[in-house]
């Protein structure tokens, strides 16, 4: 039975957290195992020494060093001389620059230290061992440290056994939203197929309306075309009259070679002479023209005609508005020298002389070609007649709901991309991960709001004003190989002033609850954020086992 059972005696007071005393703390098997008698006993080992190592360690047999390199007498160990260059002879002393001495620390976690630590009156080893000839008052402090880190380990192993029950739901929230999502696709799908029907019988309807639109817009616009035609005509005649009885100074009812020589603008070479051979070339080879014969030649003297009543005008009112525009100042000295005129005034002045502009051209008299234009005006197009309005109005009403069929398939086609997309995203082996989806979670500090968008962007945000930045785009899962899912990356965030453009590093680890728990900025422009998620937690396993095989 002995045989049967020491593995597991072993197993048991081999933990780092109690030591023999502390063993009916364990569970029921060591209980059991006690009530038969079963006992430790101290491995004998020079001091320093790890129990993985004693076999090299024999008393009474010459010592050879762990390098190889020599050996030595076995009472050569720890003597306080260094004989060994890897320092292996003196575990348990500070003669070798190099060594290493094992703390025990039975009931919590063996260690090491470096050698020169030893007897330095300052205890390193929680069960003072590190400490055995320099005087130093120190207290063995194993047994609570390991008391408290049991309860520590106990408390995180409760986080990970509640955790890795809300992962076990959100896995199976997962797989029933996927099915969901799956079907809400095919549904979708059919629903697409039905909307581009829908599409080209509209796109039919609507082209079949808009044709006979297009077709009574165009007959409206050819009668208003024509009607101009017969306004401008009507004016054109009007101003033919006007202008003949200008030139027939005489009233005799004609038009005379000598009473066109007092019109300049009718030379034809522009010599600055206008001749009567000119001007009764102008007639048509004439003498005089009534007002038949002046219907003939008015396309040609129509476009250089100037009225006498225009000629005869006083000054350019250009002259009098530039006068009036630049009021002589009250006197001679100026605010600014020409060249130290503020940006701000200089704007101001350029925005004034654009508003100057606008008011000149409003105040300004209107001068012959302004009026001219007036006179022309030939009034707006008259309303479509109720026919045609009818026409329109229909085609519109097929043009609004061809419209809504197209957008209402537009946004089909756009849910049925997001959730294919979100269908084909990696969310972790069991899809734990993927209520992080379209979630975002925040973190105040003193200074700023953090905001993480798994999957999306990660930002940062003054807390008392101020403008967003990006810190990352959602890029990959980032984790060492066989823990993948363990960091999130988020990459090509807003450039830094002179540097990279701003990346973080999102750490995930085991919790009850979704939250960030802080940020930091290890590295310019590269953050580091970190993150509790139950989706992280992993199954908690029955017994935990503590390598601690000291004795």
């Amino acid at each position: 039975m002995l045989r049967v059972v020491f593995p597991r005696i072993c197993e048991i007071i081999m933990s780092p957290y109690e030591s023999f005393h502390d063993m009916e703390e364990r569970h029921s098997l060591l209980l059991l195992l006690l009530s038969v008698g079963v006992s430790a006993v101290e491995v004998q080992r020079p001091r320093g020494v790890p129990l993985s190592k004693r076999e090299f360690y024999e008393e009474g047999k010459p010592f050879t060093c762990l390098d190889g390199s020599h050996t030595v007498p076995f009472d050569r160990v720890n003597d306080d001389y260094c004989d060994c260059q890897d320092g292996s002879d003196e575990p348990g002393t500070a003669a070798c620059p190099n060594g290493s001495f094992h703390c025990v620390n039975a009931g919590f976690r063996p260690t090491f230290i470096p050698s020169s630590r030893i007897n330095d009156g300052i205890c390193d080893c929680c069960d003072t061992t590190d400490e055995y000839n320099s005087g130093a008052a120190c207290q063995n402090t194993c047994r609570e440290l390991g008391r408290k880190e049991r309860e520590s380990l106990r408390a995180m192993a409760e986080i990970a056994r509640e955790g890795f029950q809300l992962k076990q739901q959100l896995i199976q929230e997962a797989k029933r939203a996927l099915e969901d999502k799956k079907v809400k696709v095919s549904e979708l799908q059919v629903s697409k197929k039905d909307l581009e029907e829908k599409v080209e019988a509209m796109r039919t309807v609507k082209e079949t309306a808009e044709q006979p639109e297009k077709e009574a817009k165009e007959r409206h616009l050819k009668a208003w075309e024509d009607q101009k035609a017969l306004i401008r005509l009507e004016k054109d005649k009007t101003k033919m009259a006007e202008v003949f009885l200008e030139l027939d100074d005489d009233a005799d009812g004609f038009v005379s070679v000598a009473e066109l020589l007092s019109h300049s603008e009718f030379d034809s070479d522009s010599d600055g002479l206008f001749t009567e051979a000119e001007a009764q070339e102008i007639l048509g080879a004439v003498d005089k023209v009534d007002t038949v014969g002046f219907e003939a030649i008015w396309n040609t003297i129509k476009e250089k005609y100037i009225s006498e009543a225009a000629s005869d005008s006083p000054a350019p009112v250009e002259t009098l508005q530039e006068e009036i525009r630049e009021p002589v100042p009250d006197n001679d000295s100026e605010p600014y020298p020409e060249d130290d005129v503020p940006d701000d005034e200089e704007d101001e002045d350029e925005e004034d002389e654009d508003d100057d502009t606008d008011d000149e051209d409003y105040k300004r008299p209107p001068t012959k070609q302004t009026q001219e234009k007036k006179d022309d005006d030939e009034g707006t197009m008259p309303p479509y007649d109720q026919e045609t309005q009818n026409l329109i109005d229909a085609a519109q009403k097929s043009r609004d709901e061809f419209d809504e069929s197209e957008r209402a398939l537009r946004e089909v086609d756009d849910q049925i991309k997001n959730l294919e997309k979100e269908i084909s995203f990696d969310f972790g082996p069991s899809a734990e991960f993927a209520y992080l989806y379209s979630q975002c979670y925040e973190l105040n500090t003193s200074e700023y709001i953090y905001r993480l968008c798994p999957f999306n962007r990660v930002s940062q945000k003054p807390k008392y004003g101020g403008s967003e930045t990006n810190l990352g785009t959602w890029g990959k899962w980032a984790g060492p190989e066989g823990n993948i899912y363990s960091m999130m990356k988020y990459e090509h965030g807003t450039g830094c002033w002179q540097g990279p453009n701003r990346s973080t590093t999102v750490r995930l680890t085991c919790g009850k609850e979704t939250v960030v728990t802080s940020t930091s900025e290890p590295s310019r422009c590269e953050y580091l954020m970190e993150f509790t998620s139950p989706a992280v937690c992993q199954e908690p396993l029955d017994t935990v086992v503590h390598e601690h095989e000291e004795l």
